[in-house]
């Protein structure tokens, strides 16, 4: 056999043995997946940042906090993508939290759901400790109590392995960010009167309303349903699972509010 052959497939079993004993093992699951996805918001910034440079006229006539902003806007909708596929995956198709099991829904988890958990760790430390170092140009202190509840709650579902059902449905409600985020792009770009911005928000209600009103309803539902499961858990975890989704809820429902105040305005402007 050719050597340079034999030498590819030596370090092809050694990449191989490497992610299944360390990085996949149980007890290195939250260490690389943190990092991971530190990773992933540097990767994610630096690559807004170059994309941002060739094929987007208005940025390089952003100021320095503009641009700063933009590349962060990016590195958030990889997250909010990422997360929205695992999380939706995890919650309605891996049949982790099926009702046909035995075992407490308030006690489940896997390899597979506490790496994804990890990673939105990962970018909830990036992404608060950017808004702190830039506050308030990021985002005032609403933001900072987000991100601060997100990532406790986060952190929690994936060391105790307690109440992941319930942080990957809220977790789902980052389908929103994407819309978020192009709104604020085009308004940046000095598009606010395009149909692309108008077509925006009401793609950014209904978003909305469906991610984080309407599921948030079937949230408390899927509390109520397993309520006795949830007493078992952990006192921090069992007060967390009741006080945290309440909380994001009343944000959300303050947010949304703004949202129809600011696509009614600009229906009536267009009108």
């Amino acid at each position: 056999m050719d050597l340079p052959l034999m030498a590819a497939k030596a370090y092809k079993y050694k990449a191989e043995v490497l992610v299944k004993d360390y990085l996949l093992a149980d007890s290195y699951v939250p260490y690389a997946s943190v990092l991971g996805g530190i990773l992933m918001c540097k990767l994610a910034y630096d690559f807004t940042r170059f994309i941002s440079s060739f094929y987007f006229k208005h940025y390089a006539s952003l100021s320095k906090v503009q641009k700063i902003e933009w590349n962060n806007r990016g590195m958030s909708t990889v997250h909010a993508v990422f997360i929205t596929v695992m999380s939706s995956y995890l919650v309605f198709f891996s049949g982790l939290f099926s009702d046909q099991q035995d075992e407490p829904v308030t006690f489940r988890s896997s390899s597979l759901s506490n790496f994804t958990l990890g990673v939105s760790v990962g970018y909830f430390i990036t992404d608060l400790a950017m808004i702190l170092w830039l506050y308030p140009s990021l985002g005032g202190m609403e933001y900072v109590a987000h991100h601060m509840l997100s990532l406790i709650s986060v952190m929690y579902a994936m060391l105790s392995e307690e109440g992941q059902l319930y942080t990957y449905m809220s977790l789902i409600s980052e389908t929103t960010t994407p819309g978020i985020n192009l709104r604020w792009f085009l308004d940046v770009a000095g598009m606010k009167r395009s149909k692309a911005y108008l077509f925006n928000g009401v793609a950014m209600f209904v978003t909305w309303l469906v991610a984080r009103i309407i599921l948030f309803m079937y949230l408390f539902y899927q509390i109520f349903l397993h309520y006795d499961q949830i007493k078992q858990m952990d006192t921090f975890g069992y007060h967390l699972v009741s006080v945290a989704p309440t909380i994001l809820f009343v944000m959300n429902m303050i947010w949304f509010s703004k949202i129809l105040r600011g696509l009614k305005k600009t229906l009536a402007k267009r009108h």
